[in-house]
C-alpha cells in the first residue's frame, strides 16, 4: 500500500490489463440479477438496440477499474468514483485501466489522493474516464 507522503503529482497507477469474456460478463449479470437474454449477453439483443455487439455492463466497467485503484491502495481506501461513459466497452478485446495522480490533500483528517481514471482499448478507444479519490494513510498514522 503506498503512503499519502510518498505520493506526489503526475504519478501513474498501473497500467492494469485485462479483457472481458462472455463467460465473465454473464457471471457477473447473474450476480447482478439481470436476466438474459440483454444486451449485455446476446448478440441478437445488443444488434436490436444498434449496437455492433454485446457490450460490458457500465457498473461492471466501473469494476474493472476500481479494481486497479484498490489493487494500489487496500479495499478500503476508495471514497469516490466518479465516471462517464464515452462508448460501449466490447467483449473480448484487450483492456487498459490506467490512472493518473492530479492532486495530494488533507481534508477532514484524511489524507486524500485524487486520481484521473481511464479505461481504454488496445488502439486508443477512450472507454470510461473519470475522477477517483483515494484515502491513505501517512507516515505520522
Amino acid at each position: 500500500m503506498p503512503n499519502f507522503d510518498d505520493v506526489e503529482l503526475g504519478d501513474e497507477i498501473g497500467p492494469m490489463e485485462t479483457e472481458a469474456t462472455d463467460d465473465g460478463v454473464e457471471a457477473f449479470c447473474r450476480v447482478w440479477e439481470n436476466r438474459k437474454p440483454n444486451r449485455f449477453t446476446d448478440s441478437e439483443s445488443a444488434t436490436k438496440v444498434g449496437l455492433p455487439g454485446p457490450i460490458v455492463p457500465g457498473i461492471m466497467a466501473m469494476a474493472i477499474m476500481t479494481r486497479l485503484l484498490t489493487d494500489w491502495a487496500g479495499a478500503g481506501a476508495l471514497k469516490d468514483l466518479d465516471v462517464v461513459f464515452r462508448q460501449p466497452v466490447p467483449h473480448h478485446k484487450p483492456l487498459t485501466v490506467t490512472a493518473t495522480v492530479t492532486d495530494t490533500r488533507q481534508e477532514d483528517g484524511e489524507n486524500l489522493v485524487e486520481c484521473d481514471v481511464m479505461l481504454t482499448g488496445a488502439e486508443g478507444e477512450r472507454y470510461v474516464g473519470g475522477k477517483a479519490i483515494i484515502a491513505l494513510p501517512s507516515s505520522a498514522d
